[in-house]
């Protein structure tokens, strides 16, 4: 299972890959399960229906910019989003979640600056629309830098969130550094294929690390947004947060009745939901999370032809 993960992980990363499935019309129609749409329009049309009953927390697919042109188109896509989300009526109840890589953070020495000025546009326009905005983080290599973002944009957005992957080994650590006051910490297992000398690999191992950074989260005066889909986690989510705030999470087309359900009862829930013609990584490290979603995915192309 383990080669198999990162083999999907692998490809996750390869530009011919990613440009045959993009390019292909028979994936669309099975990427839909994870992915909102293309288009912004297809993407609000699903926010409408799921803000009914739960939360969301919007992404507009992109990563790894390497052209400063590129990084400020991205960041005129996430002003036009949030301008819709007000018009929309939407923002009470929609938040948005970005990555640094897209907004220019791997752009030479300068990256880090770069998208940390785009990320405090996106965080302005959040603001006057009256939403938030979440760092999404993604590997081990740029998570110092991300953190640093984190510090500059809370000095004027204190709530914007953090995404913190438990599966790090620092991660334990970073969850005490950021469980103070007013601190909103998503805590997902992460998606990519780490070394083994900065993440868990096993498991178990990584269920039990995420286990110790959910109680060092709940003991802490922040706001805990606790990612997952195990059912033995959301359990124990449930158990220590008896009485105090914070909300589950979980992804677009993982476990929908399961949403429906937690949403019935009471429990704030959120759905991670993205869209953008850019989907290929992020539909790849869905597939390598579960072998059931790879099954899926061949059952798809298998009963279409």
């Amino acid at each position: 299972m383990t080669m198999l993960r990162s083999a999907l992980l692998t490809a996750a990363r390869s530009p011919r890959l990613r440009t045959a499935a993009e390019q292909s019309r028979l994936a669309r129609p099975v990427v839909r399960r994870f992915v909102a749409g293309e288009t912004l329009d297809q993407a609000l049309a699903v926010a409408h229906v799921l803000v009914t009953d739960r939360y969301i927390s919007l992404d507009h697919l992109g990563e790894n910019t390497r052209d400063r042109s590129a990084a400020d188109r991205t960041t005129a896509d996430h002003l036009r989003l949030l301008h819709r989300l007000g018009a929309e009526g939407l923002a009470e109840r929609v938040e948005v979640s970005v990555k640094l890589s897209a907004l220019g953070q791997a752009l030479g020495a300068d990256g880090p600056s770069i998208s940390t000025d785009n990320a405090a546009k996106i965080c302005a326009a959040a603001a006057e629309v009256g939403t938030s905005v979440t760092l999404d983080m993604e590997d081990h290599t740029t998570t110092d830098a991300t953190l640093d973002t984190l510090r500059a944009l809370r000095a004027d957005w204190p709530g914007t969130g953090a995404v913190l992957q438990a599966y790090l080994r620092r991660t334990e650590a970073d969850c005490r550094a950021l469980s103070g006051p007013g601190s909103r910490v998503r805590l997902c297992k992460g998606a990519y294929d780490e070394p083994a000398s900065v993440a868990y690999r096993d498991r178990a191992e990584v269920g039990e690390a995420y286990r110790r950074c959910l109680r060092v989260l709940m003991a802490g005066q922040g706001y805990p947004m606790v990612a997952t889909h195990d059912p033995d986690l959301i359990d124990y989510a449930l158990e220590l947060g008896a009485g105090r705030s914070y909300e589950l999470q979980m992804l677009h087309g993982i476990r929908p009745d399961e949403q429906r359900r937690l949403a019935a009862e009471g429990h704030r829930l959120r759905v991670y939901l993205p869209y953008g013609a850019a989907w290929y990584p992020y539909f790849m490290r869905r597939l390598a999370e579960r072998p059931a979603n790879v099954a899926f995915f061949l059952r798809s192309f298998t009963t279409r032809h």
